[in-house]
């Protein structure tokens, strides 16, 4: 089977509620920032050129720290020039990183215990940046792509919501599993709003391989949240229909997980979406990802 041409990038998830709209989006890259009260999560969630950037900048604010507290101390250098912040900074960095030249050392009791502090504060950074690091190298990441809209048209004689999605990374996602709710406002009998959540029946709710794309269907029968339901009752309530897929990556064997929304306005009543399955003349079939956010109307 030939790949005629490949996923389109996905725009990373946000984490967001509007209440105007009915939106909801999942925590993502561009979250990052929302952690900078917690420093775990940030280094962690933070893109590449920023945990570089922060780690550089911690780096540079440490040295600068013990550069001045060498001033301080006045002459407590050897071979360092009297009030060179350039000179006690570099001896501070041979300090924090364990490098000692030998060219500058500390002569007086003040400084000897700058250096001690020093050290043991580069060895605890050090282990922190190497740590961090490696956690973010070794989180798995599901390269899982959804449709930007979701679609309702019948299948077998039954109204059915349907939701692509697709694996970008090309290779197989062992033992998948989607998952799809509905969340809408109600009011009781009592009089009482509240926020409900459905867990929708799925034609297919799993998948021993999941390797390229895979059509997630809801048949809205008389068992389904959404029986008799429209595109004005959905915005009227600001309904969302959230996803989450699940799987073990074969390659790394981590469990991946890729969650979704979409918003009343998401969803395209009698839609299809356009086939990505085509045929050569040699009879070879084929998967073309360039329409794979596109939907018909049912009358084309």
């Amino acid at each position: 089977m030939n790949n005629k041409s490949r996923l389109p990038k996905a725009k990373a998830n946000k984490f967001k509620i509007d209440f105007r709209n009915g939106r909801f989006e999942i925590p993502g890259a561009d979250a990052w920032h929302k952690y900078w009260r917690e420093p775990y999560y940030l280094f962690l969630t933070v893109p590449w050129w920023g945990f570089l950037g922060l780690a550089i900048l911690f780096y540079i604010l440490v040295n600068a720290l013990f550069a001045f507290g060498f001033l301080l101390g006045g002459n407590c250098i050897e071979n360092a020039t009297p009030g060179s912040f350039g000179d006690t900074f570099f001896f501070s960095v041979q300090t924090l990183t364990s490098i000692g030249y030998g060219a500058m050392y500390p002569i007086t009791a003040y400084a000897d215990t700058l250096v001690t502090v020093e050290a043991l504060i580069g060895i605890i950074g050090i282990a922190l940046i190497t740590s961090l690091a490696f956690t973010r190298f070794s989180q798995p990441t599901a390269k899982v792509i959804f449709s930007r809209v979701a679609t309702i048209s019948e299948h077998n004689g039954i109204p059915t919501l349907m939701i692509r999605t697709g694996n970008q990374r090309h290779n197989q996602i062992i033992e998948a599993q989607v998952r799809l709710f509905l969340m809408r406002d109600e009011v009781s009998l009592e009089g009482e709003y509240m926020r409900r959540f459905y867990l929708l029946n799925l034609t297919r709710d799993r998948t021993p391989r999941f390797t390229l794309s895979w059509t997630i269907m809801h048949p809205i029968d008389e068992e389904s949240p959404l029986w008799q339901a429209t595109a004005e009752s959905l915005a009227k309530t600001r309904a969302m229909i959230m996803v989450s897929l699940s799987g073990i990556d074969e390659t790394i064997s981590h469990s991946l997980h890729a969650p979704y929304s979409y918003s009343a306005n998401d969803i395209l009543w009698s839609h299809r979406f356009a086939d990505i399955i085509h045929q050569t003349s040699e009879g070879h079939q084929y998967i073309d990802y360039s329409h794979f956010h596109q939907a018909v109307p049912l009358n084309q």
